[in-house]
């Protein structure tokens, strides 16, 4: 159909031309050149006249017309509402955001919640940089309450007590990750560290969630690797429906004690 290839403002002024009788048949390009791009003339004349041959009247094309002007609009909408987040050589024209700038305005404009999952983190210097940002602003709005999701892994072969890795990572967290005072509280997948490998699982999944309003789902782990140097591929959502869904997938397995708070964090 001729008219998919019309813009939503050039279907407006065209259902108008119709509704007002300013545009009527018999359809011609001299008549239909004002409200039609030249270039797409003689294909919507030719189906404005099929259209009337066929007995559709003006005023039944105007309107459906403001349908597909409308569903043009709700598509934008939604549209506007995703954006595609890259790490890794950028290509020309393409229309993706940073990983790094993205997590930085998330952190920098949360007000009440952060949910975070990875299944790595860096350590030192490059996780001060990291969560720097956040870390501040738990310091400078104590409403704001912070979740983190992290995979502990049990070395390969290590028969080390499952309390003794705990008790290391929650050291190390404190010392070599996070940069500030007032700390996240920080949740693991005991099955990551059983020593059977027929029941061992991973918390994999690497995700950011904003005030139950923005979501951020992502290849990308929260390292400097992932956020600057490797190729990673994400959405953003500024979707309440999809946040909430998310987040309450992390706090259900919470409730469920599936999903454990690591002791000293």
């Amino acid at each position: 159909m001729s008219f998919l290839n019309l813009s939503r403002p050039t279907l407006v002024n065209l259902a108008a031309a119709l509704e007002t009788g300013r545009l009527s048949p018999p359809f011609s390009a001299s008549n239909v050149a004002n409200y039609i791009p030249a270039a797409l003339n003689q294909g919507i004349v030719d189906e404005l006249n099929r259209l009337n041959s066929i007995g559709v009247h003006s005023q039944h094309i105007a309107y459906t017309l403001r349908l597909l002007a409308e569903e043009r609009r709700t598509s934008q909408a939604l549209s506007d509402r995703v954006d595609l987040v890259w790490t890794g050589p950028e290509i020309a024209g393409s229309q993706s955001r940073d990983t790094a700038i993205v997590v930085r305005e998330l952190f920098s404009t949360a007000k009440t919640s952060v949910l975070i999952s990875s299944f790595a983190i860096d350590k030192g210097q490059k996780a001060r940089d990291l969560f720097g940002v956040l870390a501040h602003a738990m310091e400078t709005n104590p409403e704001l309450n912070v979740r983190m999701f992290l995979n502990v892994n049990r070395p390969h072969n290590s028969e080390v007590p499952t309390s003794t890795l705990l008790r290391e990572f929650a050291s190390s967290f404190r010392q070599d990750v996070w940069p500030g005072k007032r700390l996240p509280e920080v949740f693991h997948d005991p099955r990551s560290l059983t020593l059977g490998v027929e029941s061992k699982a991973c918390l994999h999944a690497k995700c950011v969630v904003v005030d139950k309003q923005r979501v951020l789902v992502t290849s990308a782990n929260f390292t400097e690797a992932a956020h600057e140097r490797n190729i990673e591929a994400g959405v953003l959502l500024n979707d309440p429906v999809t946040a909430i869904a998310l987040q309450m997938q992390f706090e259900s397995l919470v409730t469920r004690n599936i999903l454990c708070r690591i002791p000293g964090i």
